[in-house]
């Protein structure tokens, strides 16, 4: 809204655009290349990175995306020691491998990252659902001075070319954009805020551009189609939670449900901000996520596959032989209801 009070800007998310096709030159999708950064100095083969859950990253599921290309980033709610223990496992295993971390803005923040840096993590990711604030703005200088070695931060989330230009002007090496668009978060129903994904990646990747730091768009992506809408709108890399959820990698038991022979594989997945989680770390309050049982998936490898056939086949459309050309080549229409409709397999609709 502007500041005339009551003349709303139009924002759109991914169901409310497609990408136009152009005249292309690629041969075959293998060609194109997705090589991108996460952060200023740290790059991906692949422009996928796992969401800090306590349901999806774990060590396995950092160590498949790093065979894989992307990254793992460990979730914040676990004693310190625990996550530092990881990442040292990790880079025993990968000594060039790419891992994150994540932390808060309360209690020994300082000491937990440079705990994380000293183990071996290359990004540490400010993780706090509201990333424009005062507490964020202090953690990041402060880290940015103390912590000592070498590593990047990342920083979120927030929606908005303000918060991402602020960001950028208190030292963030990377912005995590998205604000209430998780599949099990319930912020904007509980709170009214948030924005719509397509147009606010477009707005925060605007600012960031002008100072060369990298975007990472978070939430509300449910299909392969989601993630190149996402790449397109400008981000360079797209956080997956739901996606990867339920898959062998992610942490949790698998459960089953039903009589043999027809018995149901599950996979528990849940929000970080949802009772069940906040239940486990002794809290209660502020609650704004849900938790749920989802079926299992098998490998994560599969899913990734399928995302990154679907972006290769998307770059193959407008002629783009790598992320960048993606970026500048992507031109979206906004479309009707009837154009969500018809985009969808017509005989699955009926």
């Amino acid at each position: 809204m502007d500041s005339s009070r009551g003349i709303m800007k139009k924002y759109l998310t991914y169901d409310d655009v497609q990408i136009v096709p152009r005249y292309s030159d690629i041969e075959h999708r293998k060609d194109c290349n997705t090589i991108t950064r996460v952060t200023k100095n740290v790059w991906l083969d692949l422009p996928i990175v796992s969401s800090p859950m306590d349901t999806v990253t774990d060590f396995d599921m950092c160590m498949e995306m790093d065979r894989l290309g992307g990254m793992g980033i460990l979730h914040r709610f676990q004693k310190s020691f625990e996550a530092g223990n990881t990442i040292d496992q990790f880079r025993h295993q990968k000594p060039d491998g790419t891992i994150g971390a994540s932390i808060g803005v309360t209690e020994d923040y300082l000491k937990i990252a440079q705990r994380y840096v000293d183990c071996g993590a290359q990004v540490i990711l400010i993780d706090v659902a509201h990333g424009h604030h005062k507490l964020v703005k202090r953690a990041v200088k402060e880290i940015k001075n103390e912590v000592k070695g070498t590593f990047d931060l990342l920083v979120g989330n927030v929606a908005t070319a303000e918060a991402t230009r602020d960001l950028c002007e208190w030292g963030a090496d990377g912005i995590r954009i998205g604000v209430g668009g998780g599949s099990l978060c319930s912020t904007r129903i509980q709170t009214g805020v948030g924005l719509p994904m397509v147009s606010s990646i477009s707005d925060c990747v605007a600012v960031a551009d002008g100072y060369d730091v990298p975007c990472m768009g978070d939430g509300g992506v449910r299909s392969p189609g989601d993630v190149c809408k996402g790449l397109g709108a400008g981000a360079d890399t797209i956080m997956l939670g739901s996606l990867l959820s339920g898959t062998k990698e992610s942490p949790g038991e698998i459960t089953k449900t039903g009589q043999w022979p027809n018995e149901i594989l599950q996979k528990k997945y849940r929000g970080s901000a949802s009772l069940d989680s906040k239940l486990d770390r002794g809290e209660s309050k502020n609650v704004e996520g849900y938790s749920t049982t989802i079926p299992y998936k098998g490998k994560v490898e599969r899913i990734v596959n399928d995302i990154m056939d679907g972006v290769r086949s998307s770059m193959s459309y407008v002629g783009a032989k790598n992320i960048q050309e993606y970026q500048a080549r992507c031109e979206f229409v906004s479309v009707t209801p009837n154009g969500v409709s018809e985009a969808k397999p017509h005989l699955l609709t009926r």
